[in-house]
């Protein structure tokens, strides 16, 4: 029996990953050349996917790669550790860890702890229980920071790293982590760099010309898939594991999705697994429909919740945003049509809905529901 061609809620990997060449080529041509790339993506998007994909196929050739995710981390000294343990053990055998970080680390020596009474390969863990004050952190910065560049001479081996997440360095304080991990990289000509973010405008405003990362590399921004070849996409794969998908379905799935990569590999994922239960050979429009209808019936508790956690000028907002499709919002028609308040209170209470990441903006004129089904909870279940 096939398995579900259609992936969502992890990385996408191989044949479920949709499109994407010309950004998958142009980030590998990227890095293996040195550069530092700032990659700039909504949330849902495929950017964890991409930037994996473009690492697995970098190691491939030969190169060391790693990958850290800045936002899992809950201080700067926590993402240093995370960083400088990524780092350390990239391609390194448990065995030869703690010499590797004596050769490496000048000033600073990390506590390491290597655990082998677990399944698998021996777990690493590495701290720095000695740094408190201001000035230790920074100059703890500066050596992990210097690593990769030292690695990349050790071993005579080209990097390719990936920060994701990146915009999260901005709570970890001032610009003063910026600088340090600007100063650091520029001269890294044999270490690649992709700072991954899924939060647009604090991402843009990290490159303006005050910031320190102004004019570091080229820089990538994410779109959405182009529908006909994303509605494509679906429909190959729904044929290509036994079930015929009816004309239009396609793009009636990426539509309802709102041709959110994220929304529209869920929506797809579902229905497969609907009409395969259902011992069906054809995917219906009629079968989305079906398939729609049970998820909303599912995630509505969820939906409920975050609806009740709304002020009453916020659901009208959001329900504006919906009902409209997200345009001229601020316009006196729209909001005499729901309702609303001034334009000043509008344009506010759309950025408190940004925030809790409820709505993006969509253009410098549009905002949408960053999740599709939630817009449809809202659409039908609200007044």
């Amino acid at each position: 029996m096939a398995d579900n061609p259609f992936v969502y809620g992890e990385i996408v990997t191989d044949a479920a990953f949709a499109d994407r060449e010309i950004e998958r080529d142009r980030l590998a041509r990227d890095l293996l050349a040195g550069q530092k790339v700032f990659l700039i993506s909504p949330r849902r998007y495929g950017k964890s996917s991409l930037v994996r994909w473009v690492l697995r196929s970098l190691a491939r050739q030969g190169l060391l790669t790693v990958e850290v995710t800045v936002a899992a981390s809950s201080s700067y000294v926590g993402f240093l550790e995370a960083y400088a343990r990524a780092l350390l053990v990239a391609d390194t055998p448990a065995g030869r860890v703690r010499q590797w970080a004596a050769e490496l680390f000048s000033t600073i020596r990390p506590e390491i702890r290597i655990d082998t009474d677990v399944p698998g390969p021996p777990r690493i863990a590495l701290g720095f229980p000695s740094i408190h004050r201001e000035r230790d952190v920074a100059r703890l910065a500066g050596e992990v920071f210097a690593l990769p560049g030292r690695i990349a001479a050790a071993r005579k081996r080209r990097l390719a790293i990936a920060l994701d997440e990146f915009q999260a360095v901005t709570t970890f304080g001032d610009d003063s982590v910026e600088h340090a991990l600007r100063a650091a990289v520029q001269d890294q000509r044999q270490v690649g760099y992709v700072f991954a973010g899924s939060e647009p405008s604090l991402m843009e405003r990290m490159l303006t010309s005050r910031r320190p990362f102004y004019k570091a590399g080229p820089v990538m921004r994410l779109e959405k898939i182009a529908p006909d070849d994303f509605a494509a996409f679906l429909e190959g794969r729904f044929a290509a594991t036994g079930r015929r998908p009816e004309p239009g379905l396609g793009a009636a799935i990426v539509d309802l999705a709102g041709n959110v990569p994220y929304d529209v590999q869920r929506l797809a994922h579902e229905m497969w697994d609907d009409v395969r239960a259902a011992g069906r050979r054809t995917a219906t429009v009629e079968d989305l429909h079906t398939t729609l209808t049970r998820l909303l019936v599912e995630q509505g508790p969820m939906f409920e919740d975050a609806w009740q956690r709304l002020t009453l000028a916020q659901r009208a907002v959001l329900r504006a945003v919906v009902l409209e499709d997200g345009r001229e919002l601020l316009g006196a028609d729209v909001r005499a049509r729901h309702r609303l308040s001034t334009a000043s209170s509008v344009q506010s209470t759309l950025g408190a809905l940004v925030r809790a990441d409820l709505i993006a903006r969509h253009g410098p004129r549009r905002y949408v529901v960053t999740d599709s089904l939630f817009r449809e909870w809202v659409a039908r279940q609200t007044y």
